[in-house]
């Protein structure tokens, strides 16, 4: 499989496939493809499976798209303005990512929801109790709103983040939550009661548009009935 990611503010991704070859996405993903493609459709590992993905963003069914043709090329375009990131994993390999994003995957990586133990990152975490794990080994692609940052924390080290702004992190970094200090601070700075602590070591990606802050910015000028 080769790859390429094109586009400056909507990014998409070209794959080539060879014949026999295979990629996954969630349901209705694809943009276009050219050559011949085997598509099936199903909950890949079973209803649970399905559920528990549906829970963290995604949809029921996933679809597989195996080439039939000596070469084949399939396009994949993400849901709003943002990045696409290609993460090649090794096996075992896995990563923490924000519900939907998921974009599509060779056919040996895993998909399944991640539960957030701790009950305050879960209650205010920005993204709730349930995220995404990724897990090699294969490439995998994920589609972040906004530009991304990376950021590298040492052991120990820590950063702390409007919880919205979380895109991806390793399973080697801690997350918390903390409330934030002093009551001025609650009511009048703009972030909100809580913040998130993420502690190292291990990677994290931080996305500068949060889909709730869009959604919200938008509603402003949406009709509503009087």
């Amino acid at each position: 499989m080769q790859y390429k990611i094109t586009g400056t503010l909507m990014e998409s991704v070209d794959i080539h496939l060879k014949a026999g070859e295979s990629v996954f996405s969630e349901s209705g993903g694809m943009a276009w493809m050219r050559g011949a493609f085997d598509m099936d459709a199903n909950t890949r590992g079973g209803l649970g499976a399905g559920l528990g993905r549906m829970l963290a963003g995604e949809s029921l069914f996933l679809t597989t798209y195996t080439c039939k043709s000596p070469d084949g090329l399939i396009t994949f375009t993400p849901e709003v303005p943002g990045k696409v990131i290609a993460l090649p994993l090794e096996p075992g390999q896995s990563l923490i990512c924000q519900k939907d994003a998921f974009m599509c995957a060779e056919s040996t990586v895993s998909m399944e929801m991640h539960f957030r133990k701790k009950l305050g990152a879960g209650l205010f975490g920005g993204e709730g109790f349930i995220l995404q794990k990724i897990t090699g080994p294969g490439t995998a692609f994920v589609e972040i709103p906004g530009e991304v940052r990376e950021i590298d924390l040492a052991s120990g080290e820590s950063l702390q983040v409007d919880p919205g702004h979380i895109a991806m992190f390793e399973p080697s970094v801690d997350y918390d939550i903390e409330m934030v200090k002093g009551i001025k601070n609650m009511l009048f700075a703009g972030e909100g009661l809580f913040l998130a602590t993420l502690k190292g070591p291990g990677k994290v990606w931080l996305q500068s548009l949060p889909l709730s802050n869009l959604a919200l910015k938008l509603s402003k000028y949406m009709p509503s009935k009087s």
